[in-house]
């Protein structure tokens, strides 16, 4: 299985490449440990990035996926390109899967373009699956586009990574990449869904039916991880306590209870619909980190909804739950909160620092000089984000 070698070491992406994507003409970050933080100012390419690993997600994914259907859904290759592209107008991401010894075993490469001439669907211009042992690339399993495809270019507008006929010799690495989560909880959705009612957007991406998630749940796994949350969430709420899954006796309807202790001897007893947004945005983000496999878990500002105090001890409970779950997720956090990266536990290879420019947004990792500074003491808030916010002030034109 790809999700574990011969020494049961497991795996995450270790090195993103990006091309022509959207805000990033180009861009490479590497190194990358199993928790992710992703700092910039608005407008930086922050949910880009992350929407290119869900990209890879749309392709591999086994019902209703591959490259033309995940194009279109983003608007089509015009909304994809950047705009700074000019010669080179290929778009192109290649990613790295490695163990914990960031030792590669996968690499994937995909790029794809619209033909000058002809019809004008998007083709792939280069596909590449390429085995790794010991950390040396082996000969590559797909190597596009060959000699048939040269002749014909009907078979450029799919992958191979979509077909399951042709994916046989990588197939954990398309469950992989079909696998990761992406989760922007949007609490009213879920607080008021019955009034609101409507379609559920493919993949659930803003939590609609977070409740049917856990309900779906065995009953054994739910307790264990509900257990989890409750002592995560005591840690910085001590007036929380007992939270279970129930269901309505009279809709059968699931729902989450925990009890607020105050004067009264029991407390008081509220549900998902009363609890505050910051409070069941972070029980989704502790209940995802639960979830078992390999594949990322990608998340969107946390710190929306929370008070300081608590979004400075993110980072901490975050692992900690992860740690007691033994989940083995490797998660990508979007931030430019200056208390959650005031934690002093987070790990400087794992800070990705989005800057723009003249000529798109700068993927880079951790200076030197804040690598010095973070030596000496002082927190990502204090060494990096300064660096990774834009200069000067907003202007309104009156």
């Amino acid at each position: 299985m790809l999700k574990q070698n011969s020494k049961g070491e497991l795996v995450h992406i270790s090195r993103f490449k990006l091309k022509n994507w959207r805000n990033f003409k180009s861009g490479e970050i590497s190194d990358l440990p199993d928790s992710v933080f992703i700092l910039g100012p608005n407008a930086s390419g922050k949910s880009n990035f992350l929407d290119a690993i869900r990209f890879l997600r749309d392709v591999a994914k086994p019902r209703g996926g591959g490259l033309q259907d995940a194009i279109e859904r983003r608007g089509g290759i015009g909304k994809l390109r950047c705009l700074h592209a000019r010669n080179d107008t290929e778009i192109l991401i290649e990613v790295d899967v490695s163990n914990d010894e960031q030792d590669v075993l996968w690499r994937y490469e995909l790029g794809f373009n619209i033909p000058p001439k002809g019809n004008r669907i998007p083709l792939v211009t280069k596909e590449r699956v390429t085995p790794f042992s010991k950390g040396k690339p082996l000969k590559a399993l797909i190597d596009r586009p060959g000699p048939a495809e040269q002749k014909d270019e009907l078979l450029l507008r799919e992958t191979h990574i979509e077909q399951i006929s042709a994916n046989a010799g990588f197939r954990d690495l398309v469950n992989f990449f079909a696998d990761t989560t992406y989760v922007h909880l949007v609490p009213q959705l879920l607080k008021f869904g019955d009034q609101i009612g409507g379609r559920v957007i493919e993949d659930d991406p803003f939590g609609q039916e977070f409740m049917s998630r856990i309900s779906r749940t065995t009953p054994r796994t739910r307790d264990a991880r509900l257990k989890r949350i409750e002592s995560a969430l005591k840690t910085i709420v001590p007036q929380l306590e007992d939270l279970k899954f129930v269901k309505d006796e009279v809709t059968g309807h699931p729902h989450l209870e925990i009890r607020f202790k105050h004067h009264r001897p029991r407390g008081a007893r509220q549900r998902e619909d009363q609890f505050s947004d910051g409070t069941l945005r972070l029980m989704s983000i502790l209940w995802l980190l639960q979830e078992r496999g390999t594949s990322p878990l990608l998340l969107e500002e946390p710190e929306l909804s929370l008070n300081e105090e608590i979004v400075a001890q993110l980072p901490r409970v975050m692992a900690s739950i992860k740690s007691k779950s033994r989940s083995d997720r490797q998660y990508f956090v979007t931030t430019h909160s200056q208390a959650l990266l005031s934690n002093t536990g987070i790990d400087p290879r794992g800070i990705t620092v989005l800057k723009p420019s003249d000529d798109g947004s700068i993927i880079r990792s951790v200076s030197s000089s804040e690598q010095m500074a973070l030596d000496a003491g002082l927190t990502a808030a204090e060494a990096v984000l300064p660096n990774a916010r834009k200069t000067g002030q907003l202007k309104f034109a009156l």
